[in-house]
């Protein structure tokens, strides 16, 4: 039996030793105390120095406030960080997929802090909690506005995020300003997928930024929530028509979203198409959780396909 115990242990011993120095090591350091999405009082540090972003959108929300984590997950439906995120976040070593953080690279990273936002799974919440104090930054039916100011408040970062809401408010008025009388047009939002496509629901990530500017959503898909429809049939496909269309796969080229969906005739013939309103985006930023840099991103596909500017 300790023969067998010892396999099965020594590979992960590294790791296991880290962790027991990093407990035996880590002394007092100042604390604030803070209340994540979930109401839980978290002591987090004054300055955290080692930050992981684990949340869909923690990892664009630590950026925007001008600080780099040291540990990631992957994008949802991807093999690295979210494209829109660029080289800087790729850069970001990994530490496991979308919401599966690999425990012991969590160990290694060594973080003062953890952001954990839409984990919802007690059990490796409470693991996080073990290696360092972890803030739930967002719940599912959160926007993204309330996760960057949870991000903040864990990072110690009021007057970044500040900044960050000002450049977005001035971005939002003068694009508003700039769409004139094309206020008040619909604009479809649509995932394809092999099985069919499917529609955004009404109050997802991409709708909100929409509604900022004064752009809506068509009345086929009002549908509430945040997430998607399932997959529509070929009869169901004028439910995508819109004054101007976006469509996206996860982990593809906006290229390559619209072409495969122009593949179908019946996307082809949809009045939206024909009049050259339609536009591949990149799925990940349109049809995902987004954060603070997806909304600066929306809002420059916005300038560029309907000013054309």
């Amino acid at each position: 039996m300790p023969s067998m115990w010892i396999d099965r242990w020594a590979p992960h011993a590294p790791t296991l030793v880290f962790g027991l120095l990093l407990l035996c090591l880590a002394g007092p350091a100042t604390a604030r105390e803070i209340v994540d999405a979930t109401g839980t009082q978290v002591d987090v540090p004054e300055q955290p120095q080692r930050v992981l972003a684990l949340g869909e959108r923690d990892l664009g929300a630590a950026l925007a406030l001008e600080v780099t984590p040291v540990g990631r997950l992957d994008g949802r439906g991807m093999s690295g960080a979210p494209r829109y995120l660029g080289p800087a976040a790729e850069q970001i070593p990994s530490l496991g997929q979308f919401l599966q953080p690999a425990m012991g690279r969590v160990i290694e990273a060594g973080p003062d802090l953890i952001l954990a936002g839409g984990f919802t799974d007690a059990r490796l919440i409470a693991q996080l909690r073990r290696i360092a104090p972890t803030v739930v930054t967002s719940t599912h039916d959160d926007d993204w506005k309330q996760s960057l100011e949870r991000v903040a408040a864990a990072l110690g970062r009021p007057d970044r995020l500040h900044r960050f809401m000002q450049r977005y408010q001035d971005r939002v008025a003068a694009l508003r300003a700039e769409l004139g009388d094309r206020a008040g047009e619909t604009v479809s939002i649509v995932r394809w997928n092999p099985r069919g496509p499917m529609t955004m629901q009404r109050d997802a990530f991409a709708s909100q930024v929409l509604a900022d500017v004064g752009l809506s959503r068509p009345p086929s898909q009002q549908q509430p929530g945040s997430a998607h429809t399932r997959p529509l049939s070929l009869e169901a496909m004028r439910r995508l028509n819109a004054d101007w269309l976006y469509v996206g796969l996860l982990d593809a080229a906006p290229e390559a979203a619209l072409a495969e969906a122009r593949r179908s005739a019946a996307f082809r013939t949809l009045p939206v198409v024909e009049n050259g309103h339609a536009f591949g985006v990149d799925g990940a930023l349109w049809t995902s959780r987004g954060g603070p840099l997806a909304a600066l991103a929306i809002l420059d596909t916005l300038q560029r396909t309907i000013l054309g500017s």
